[in-house]
């Protein structure tokens, strides 16, 4: 008679061994996996700033080499933020008249869709004042603290205006403007999706990832180097931009000093390297969103970086304070201003700079909001010294 072997399933044990084998695999795969991910999303934020630094260029390229601008040249020449409400824009009742005032901050056209004293579901033109209630709109491209009452936080947050967006894809809430791990990210996405150049859905506009530079937007004599050794120095210093004719036209493209060193924009969150993301010292501009911790927050931070040579890459704070120790410790001047407003005080080194004890350690640095000389300084050291 003809014998058959009896076939048998996997004992117990080699079920075992296989499980315990794949969840091994798996275990080392997923942080390689992740590892991968999150190197393709700080790469799509590095892509995103050399296109931005192409459309800063072209940009320039059509309006004589100006960097963009959202603030008058000569509105220094009236004297301070409140006289110049009078002089270009106060009606005879004395209220003020944002109309005919400042130009505003194009946000591009969009549909209404609120109650707001428009037509609804028609298109129209959305325009932020600077000093509005209720917007971080300012005049300046930054609100120093206790500067002849600005208020708002300042332009330099909001590249994403129409004067260069029409050079990128003409959309105020537009991929290019936003990093894959930014985590206001998904309060915008709604937005993106509406087919007009600004959505009100998104309303009052919600803050990009990328941030200017404040500091080379302003005249190189806002943020002069200090001279203690020359007291009769008097423009040595910190200089307020409204007691300077000039102190808010802004440098050419081609008088940046060091284009290989100083920063043009950056993630103004912390994003890379981060800890933790919630700031319990802010409070969030938008209900569903906490607000995040910020570039110069952390000591692990390496913000994705364009310089004005429109190269972009990785900066960490660590870079930047290291470059300032390497400076400040043969001078007295550091490469980043501490005599502004922003230190609590006019008396160097009193205070922390931009906010830097709202940080999540011990970093202590300001770095390209307050670039010492402005467009004349630079943000790290290299080969140009």
């Amino acid at each position: 008679m003809k014998q058959y072997k009896s076939s048998r399933g996997f004992t117990i044990v080699e079920l075992l061994v296989v499980v315990s084998i794949i969840a091994l695999l798996i275990g080392i795969l997923l942080p390689a996996i992740g590892k991968a991910r999150d190197k393709a999303r700080t790469s799509t934020s590095i892509s995103n700033l050399r296109q931005l630094g192409v459309a800063h260029n072209a940009y320039a390229g059509d309006w004589e080499d100006s960097q963009m601008s959202l603030c008058r040249y000569n509105i220094s020449a009236y004297g301070n933020v409140h006289a110049y409400g009078i002089a270009i824009g106060m009606p005879a009742s004395g209220e003020f008249n944002y109309i005919e005032g400042h130009p505003p901050q194009i946000a591009g056209w969009g549909v209404d869709h609120g109650d707001d004293g428009f037509d609804d579901d028609e298109a129209r033109m959305f325009r932020y004042w600077p000093n509005r209630g209720g917007y971080e709109w300012c005049v300046e491209p930054i609100g120093f603290p206790n500067s002849h009452g600005v208020d708002g936080f300042g332009w330099f947050r909001y590249p994403n205006v129409k004067h260069l967006s029409s050079y990128v894809n003409s959309r105020f809430y537009d991929d290019i403007f936003y990093a894959p791990k930014d985590p206001s990210r998904h309060v915008v996405e709604p937005c993106m999706d509406e087919p007009g150049e600004f959505s009100d859905l998104c309303n009052p506009p919600i803050w990009p990832t990328y941030c200017l530079s404040p500091a080379a937007l302003f005249s190189p004599a806002v943020m002069r180097a200090e001279n203690p050794g020359d007291p009769q120095d008097h423009n040595a210093g910190w200089q307020e931009p409204w007691s300077i004719p000039a102190g808010h036209r802004t440098p050419k493209m081609g008088s940046i000093r060091y284009p290989t060193l100083k920063t043009h924009m950056l993630e103004h969150p912390w994003l890379q390297n981060v800890r933790t993301i919630c700031n319990p010292s802010f409070t969030s501009p938008w209900g569903n969103a906490c607000e995040p911790y910020w570039f110069n927050h952390g000591f692990e931070s390496a913000p994705a970086t364009l310089f004005y040579d429109s190269s972009a890459r990785l900066m960490g704070t660590q870079e930047a304070m290291n470059a300032n120790r390497r400076v400040f410790g043969n001078t007295e001047v550091g490469l980043w201003s501490r005599d502004t407003p922003f230190n609590g005080s006019y008396a160097p080194g009193s205070g922390d700079g931009y906010y830097s004890s709202y940080g999540y350690d011990f970093t202590s640095t300001s770095y390209h909001i307050l670039t010492t000389d402005g467009a004349l300084g630079r943000d790290t050291l290299g080969s140009e010294q």
